[in-house]
């Protein structure tokens, strides 16, 4: 298993590295300083499978970084990591391909427990990120929409949204269901249709504003 730090904070990358020989003690570690290193260690190494991208590079914007590598090299997974958490950093790099999203300021078993998702085929959103998206201001107006039911999803939808909002896999979704992996992906089309986004990170994040409680006891 290979993977690439990208970050010009010589400190964080050496942090990074401890936090990642903890998880993967056998990982094959590279670091890049700016844009273009990565790119170059990106070419050289086309199997690398997680990448931990700064956004605040010295040579190029980060997002830019991030938008390349995922027109290139569709299958590395790709974690933003950031000194700003604000809703709209966030919102840009999930939409532009990212699977996670760690605020430099994360502590470090947090950070453990989002890599770690991500490298079992999850996707990470800060908890902050979804209180903030769920907070009384926001979602005054979006809570009297009703519940899950009410956009005609069914029990097992529900439960596929619920599991999807903890960051689980397809594969891990249909397993704890058990259920197979093309009915899992079928229910989540008609979840994305039903809260209109293209994506389950906008699921993930659309739902968390509508404050709705998925556990079973809810559903009804």
């Amino acid at each position: 298993m290979k993977v690439l730090i990208v970050d010009d904070h010589a400190l964080i990358r050496d942090a990074l590295h401890a936090v990642l020989k903890q998880l993967k003690r056998e990982a094959a570690i590279f670091e890049a300083s700016n844009g273009g290193q990565a790119m170059r260690i990106v070419e050289e190494h086309p199997d690398i499978s997680l990448i931990l991208l700064d956004i605040n590079l010295p040579d190029r914007d980060g997002f830019s970084v991030l938008r390349e590598l995922r027109d290139r090299y569709a299958t590395i997974a790709i974690i933003i990591l950031s000194s700003s958490d604000d809703q709209d950093t966030v919102r840009l790099a999930f939409k532009l391909g990212a699977l996670g999203f760690i605020p430099k300021t994360t502590e470090r078993e947090v950070m453990l427990n989002a890599i770690e998702l991500v490298f079992s085929g999850g996707i990470y959103i800060p908890s902050e990120i979804l209180e903030e998206t769920t907070s009384p201001r926001l979602t005054n107006k979006l809570v009297t929409r009703g519940s899950p039911k009410g956009l005609g999803l069914t029990d097992r939808q529900i439960e596929v949204l619920a599991l999807l909002m903890k960051g689980k896999s397809n594969k891990t979704i249909a397993k704890t269901l058990n259920v197979a992996v093309p009915t899992v992906k079928n229910h989540i089309t008609v979840v994305l249709k039903a809260l209109s986004v293209t994506s389950r990170t906008e699921a993930v994040i659309k739902a968390g504003k509508m404050g709705w409680d998925l556990s079973p006891k809810s559903q009804s």
